[in-house]
């Protein structure tokens, strides 16, 4: 079968522009072989990174069809069905004089050095940024092997499996608008070291990640990191799981984003839904203790006064009951 390949081509400090490859290929062959083929008997300049064409290390994630993916893992016929699938409700095809078009471009929030070839320094620092190793005393050689029991190992399984191939990076929302941010894959591995049982740095590490929107606090839960993770590591898990140790150990006081999750659960047990009224002044607000933040959305106020969209009462929704029993028998399961 005959595919054209669209692939996007970049130098540093230039726009991107678009080249089309015509590549005979078969279903069961994956991305990664089209590209070698490109390369091979093509055009000898098109710049890609590879290496084991087995899943394992990582090298060759890029965006394919518009998401992160690995091209060693993705084949031509699953890329074509998923475009057929995607188009199916719409005007427009994937396809163009008959022949199915693929197109591949660089990973996401990371400068392009050349074509498919993205400079990974800031995904590499920001992984730094959360100390992702035992700590320092956990390093000392002890008498005996460090032991860990089954389940203690357990814990680390899932994080472990991560390639750092910076798929869920690329597709991050919040990296796109917030530098500050981490990044999932840089939260992924902070888990694992709160979650391993011979580090003894844990509270430090969560006053670390706990840090404004540095850190858990800046994640926008979109969910892209755990839909094209390849290795089904859940980022985004991960993160959720460092925000509930923070929570155990704060309280309100503490800070905006500790007031946003307790203040929201607290409304929606006591009401079923958000009391859109007292969740402004409770969590911006501090109750009344922060005239800065009560200032801070002043505005916003009296513009939906002006507009008739700010609720004046609040009707509890059916089956608050029924609401409250199960926020109560999730943290009892948690606990």
């Amino acid at each position: 079968m005959e595919v054209i390949f669209k692939i996007i081509r970049q130098k540093p400090n230039s726009k991107p522009s678009v080249q089309d490859y015509l590549v005979e290929t078969e279903p069961g062959n994956t991305i990664l072989d089209c590209l070698n083929k490109i390369k091979w008997e093509q055009d000898g300049t098109l710049a890609f990174r590879k290496n084991c064409r087995n899943t394992i290390c990582g090298s060759c994630a890029l965006r394919i069809n518009g998401r992160s993916a690995l091209a060693c893992k993705e084949n031509v016929g699953s890329e074509i069905e998923f475009l057929k699938s995607s188009y199916e409700n719409t005007a427009t095809t994937n396809t163009y004089e008959g022949k199915p078009v693929l197109t591949v471009a660089p990973l996401g929030n990371m400068p392009v050095i050349k074509d498919l070839i993205v400079d990974m320094n800031p995904f590499w620092d920001n992984l730094e940024a959360v100390a992702p190793y035992v700590s320092t005393a956990g390093r000392q050689v002890p008498e005996r092997e460090f032991l860990q029991t089954p389940s203690e190992r357990a814990l680390l399984d899932q994080t472990g499996n991560c390639i750092m191939c910076g798929a869920c990076y690329s597709e991050c929302n919040a990296r796109e608008v917030n530098q500050n941010f981490v990044g999932p894959h840089a939260l992924a591995k902070a888990y694992r070291m709160v979650a391993d049982s011979r580090d003894n740095n844990t509270e430090n590490r969560l006053e670390n990640y706990n840090e404004d929107s540095k850190g858990v606090w800046g994640c926008t839960r979109c969910y892209n990191c755990n839909s094209v993770c390849p290795m089904d590591v859940a980022p985004l898990d991960q993160i959720t799981k460092i925000k509930q140790e923070i929570l155990e150990r704060k309280q309100k006081s503490d800070g905006r984003s500790i007031r946003h999750r307790k203040v929201l659960i607290d409304l929606v047990k006591n009401g079923g839904w958000i009391d859109e009224r007292k969740f402004g002044l409770q969590v911006v607000g501090n109750q009344f203790q922060d005239l800065n933040g009560l200032l801070s959305i002043a505005p916003l106020g009296l513009r939906m006064l002006k507009r008739g969209k700010f609720p004046l009462k609040f009707e509890p929704s059916e089956g608050t009951q029924q609401v409250r029993s199960l926020i109560e028998a999730v943290k009892k399961e948690e606990s």
